[in-house]
């Protein structure tokens, strides 16, 4: 026990003259002393935890710990357990004076590191090329925030060898790769940053993209089907152009590939919206062994057994609060086709990748050998194995012949800054 706690705890709480406390402080290192001031309450030596935890503004003497801390509580004991003395407070119960002195030990050495992780988890995080990632924005409704950070894009091990669907997937397959019928598009898996960025919650519907043709903002276009034009039903039957001039309109921009599938995936790499449990009707609006879209079958028109999307949501909301990534309408995206991901090289890879050419096209129109848009996540006219967010389709962006693709929206941090502001 210290000096000055042998003064304030006598046996039987006996009391200490202020001489004899003086000639204790006069035998303590004078930086301890200094520490340690006192009042007196009739005679009796106390000590405030203030003054206590208060470290000399000098080191000047080898047996003065520094402590980590701002708190008093904790500078006590970490002060106490570094000197190797009872913390605080003396106890005639031995077994209590090796609680608080175990209690004590193990707060001065877990504390740091409890405090480290605190400021590890604090400090601002940053993309590879020393970007901060920005927070998520209020965004405005409709919207949903997809935080920014690393995601694993791709997969080594897709089972979806062989696709059924009509596509242009094959204009761009080696002659040995044709030959394996092994169709994969997937590969290979990687890993891809991204800043944080926006998502319409929904695809875009009947309603809102008739609205923008009533403003003259967007061209008429739609539903090529009886019986998908309902109100609340997802715009489906639209040309590649006339979905991203409808995002533009709103200020917003057709999402990347790597943006939908970061949507659909999230961070650590999962199939599906919500982890790894297969697409069902109960999840998606897929066809399953009721028939097309979940047994739904078209209410007017001819070939009522083709099924028909359904209105947006109507399967609940999964990662990140969005709906219908998997199933409903296939949705066009702003990239260009590629066989794969190695095949695309750099313009597919690293941060907030946009696929060949940058995403731009050339004076024709095109993209050096690219000539088509890609296509994600399923729909209500295909079995669920084609609903996954690594699933890969293309098509031409006039749309002709025509599929009924439909598509939502995305902004970046700098157009949900002026949404916000309209």
């Amino acid at each position: 026990m210290s000096p000055i706690n042998r003064a304030m705890h006598l046996k039987d709480c006996q009391r200490v003259s202020p001489q004899a406390i003086a000639l204790r402080r006069k035998r303590m290192p004078a930086g301890i002393a200094a520490a340690h001031t006192h009042k007196t309450h009739g005679g009796m030596e106390s000590f405030s935890h203030d003054t206590l935890a208060r470290r000399p503004q000098n080191d000047i003497h080898k047996n003065i710990v520094p402590t980590p801390y701002n708190s008093p509580l904790l500078s006590i004991l970490w002060y106490r357990a570094a000197r190797g003395t009872v913390p605080l407070f003396s106890f005639k119960d031995k077994t209590m004076k090796y609680i608080i002195r175990t209690l004590a030990v193990a707060a001065a050495f877990l504390f740091p590191f409890a405090a480290a992780a605190q400021d590890a988890a604090q400090a601002p995080k940053t993309l590879p090329n020393g970007t901060p990632i920005a927070d998520c924005l209020a965004p405005i409704d409709g919207m949903a925030c997809i935080p920014g950070g690393s995601f694993v894009r791709g997969s080594d091990n897709d089972p979806h060898t062989h696709c059924d669907q009509s596509s242009y997937n094959k204009a761009y397959m080696s002659k040995e790769q044709k030959a394996s019928k092994n169709y994969v598009n997937t590969n290979p898996a990687m890993t891809i940053w991204m800043q944080t960025y926006y998502m319409d919650v929904t695809e875009v519907t009947n309603e809102a993209y008739k609205a923008c043709v009533k403003a003259g903002k967007c061209e008429k276009d739609g539903p090529k089907y009886v019986d998908f034009d309902a109100a609340k039903q997802p715009i489906t039957g639209l040309s590649w152009y006339n979905a991203k001039k409808f995002c533009e309109a709103q200020g917003k921009h057709l999402p990347t590939e790597a943006e939908w599938e970061k949507a659909a995936r999230g961070e650590n790499g999962d199939i599906y919206p919500w982890g790894n449990d297969p697409a069902s009707c109960d999840n998606a609006v897929v066809m399953d062994k009721r028939g097309r879209s979940c047994g739904e079958i078209k209410r007017r028109g001819k070939n009522p057994e083709k099924g028909r999307v359904l209105e947006v949501c109507s399967k609940g909301k999964s990662r990140y609060g969005l709906c219908d990534m998997m199933g409903n309408a296939e949705e066009w995206v702003a990239d260009w086709y590629t066989n794969n991901w190695k095949d695309c090289g750099a313009d597919c890879q690293g941060i907030d990748p946009k696929g060949p050419c940058g995403g731009e096209a050339d004076k024709d129109g095109r993209c050096g050998k690219y000539r088509h848009k890609a296509v994600r996540g399923g729909s209500w006219y295909w079995p669920a194995e084609h609903a996954t967010g690594i699933h890969r389709r293309s098509h031409v962006p006039s749309n002709d012949p025509a599929h009924h693709f439909g598509f939502r929206c995305a902004a970046s941090q700098e157009e949900m800054a002026k949404l916000t502001h309209k």
